[in-house]
């Protein structure tokens, strides 16, 4: 057996505990524990790996941007250890056979492991993509990749979720409310795509058209989205973006993202909601792009910023400030996530879960510097931001990072897909 010792958090609290794990998964948590192979890491705090639903490590077809092992490596790097990739590669994930080539191209290429989503763009696509794919995604607005399908669509997707045993994360902007104009700056993006009319409208659509409790809302930016959303029992993410960011951002290009980042008002109350524990999941949208992309002109470069290596360190950065709660963290990167998705075995360190740990030392405060980070896009819209790395990142019992660096490449699984009701 091979024991795992520090500071757990386990059933919402911090204890002196050792994991004892087997073939990848926790078999027992107890005070001590004997073990053929053993790490104690003392006070040094362990949390359950992170888990990212929204992801785009860009692979097949776009890996001048990223590739599946270095994206995967800067989760691994940065404690995330599944991820949810999206379906905007090239070709587009949207059919039986593309699903089935991107599983086999990216699988030799895992540090963490993962699973895909499903483009859909009509109702029928979901009964005939559910064997290939742990979620659906439904891209109400265009952003980045072509996949935008029609609003008129929607309600006939929506009503087909009963029937299967996934999740449809919706981009929820309304484009027929967009203003088509030249873009110079952040504010000017956000006017284009306004929250009241763009995010807003979308969401009362939505809500109005009683979707299942299957529907979740990718990245959500606003006041207006906040207030659409009360009560209607939908699932919904934040970026780090939009909570840690806002249109007076001095970032230029590189703080153009879709939704956009809005006025500090919009900010202060998505974190308000966030660290209340009102909003369910912590997902970047890791969306990366060159500098030399990015550098373009405000209104020709393209929306996203990479974020998965730095989200944990940020959050648990924040947490040690007194600004956010563990829990809170815990259950809406790891916890919330896992569950809502189906990712058995994943979200927390429970008997019978794959070990897959984020070891943290309070003490290692550090600044984020693009130099030191592992995507392809060689930046961060974080840039001198304090934070607090892991010292090291299990997966399912392997030690893969340590010290910022990759220690074990290509250790990463295909996540088993929840039973199938096609």
């Amino acid at each position: 057996m091979m024991v795992i010792q520090g500071r757990a958090y386990y059933r919402g609290a911090l204890r002196g505990l050792a994991l004892g794990i087997e073939d990848g998964v926790i078999r027992v948590v107890k005070k001590t524990l004997r073990g053929d192979e053993r790490y104690d890491f003392g006070d040094r705090i362990l949390l359950p790996g992170g888990v990212d639903v929204h992801v785009h490590f860009r692979d097949p077809g776009l890996t001048q941007k990223e590739d599946f092992f270095t994206g995967s490596e800067a989760a691994a790097v940065g404690g995330i250890t599944s991820v949810l990739d999206m379906p905007n590669t090239q070709p587009h994930a949207t059919s039986p056979d593309r699903l089935k080539e991107k599983r086999a191209t990216v699988t030799p290429k895992a540090n963490v492991d993962f699973g895909l989503f499903g483009g859909v763009l009509q109702r029928e696509d979901i009964a005939r993509l559910e064997p290939y794919c742990h979620a659906y995604k439904f891209y109400w607005a265009e952003s980045f990749g072509g996949l935008a399908g029609s609003g008129e669509d929607l309600p006939g997707i929506l009503g087909t979720l009963r029937d299967v045993s996934r999740p449809l994360t919706v981009h929820a902007e309304d484009p027929t409310t967009f203003r088509p104009r030249t873009e110079e700056t952040l504010p000017d993006h956000h006017e284009a795509r306004g929250a009241e009319a763009g995010e807003g409208n979308a969401l009362r659509k939505l809500v109005s058209w009683h979707p299942s409790d299957r529907v979740h809302v990718a990245h959500l930016s606003s006041r207006v989205g906040l207030e659409a959303l009360r009560g209607a029992g939908l699932s919904v993410e934040a970026t780090p973006m939009h909570l840690l960011l806002d249109m007076t951002a001095d970032l230029g290009s590189h703080g153009k993202v879709n939704p956009p980042l809005r006025p500090p008002a919009d900010r202060e109350a998505l974190w308000k909601a966030f660290a209340e524990g009102q909003v369910d999941v912590l997902a970047t949208d890791h969306a990366p792009h060159t500098r030399e992309e990015k550098g373009e002109t405000f209104d020709n470069a393209p929306p996203g910023a990479p974020n998965v290596e730095t989200v944990y360190p940020l959050m648990f950065g924040l947490v040690q400030r007194g600004d956010l709660s563990l829990d809170v963290l815990v259950r809406a990167l790891c916890r919330r996530p896992a569950a809502l998705f189906g990712l058995r075995g994943k979200g927390s360190l429970e008997v019978g879960m794959d070990a897959d740990i984020a070891v943290f030392d309070p003490r290692e405060r550090s600044r984020i510097r693009s130099r030191d980070l592992h995507s392809k896009a060689g930046w961060t819209p974080f840039e001198g931001w304090e934070a607090i790395f892991p010292t090291a990142t299990f997966l399912r019992g392997t030690l893969v990072a340590e010290a910022r660096e990759l220690e074990e490449d290509r250790q990463g699984r295909w996540i088993p897909l929840a039973a199938s009701t096609a």
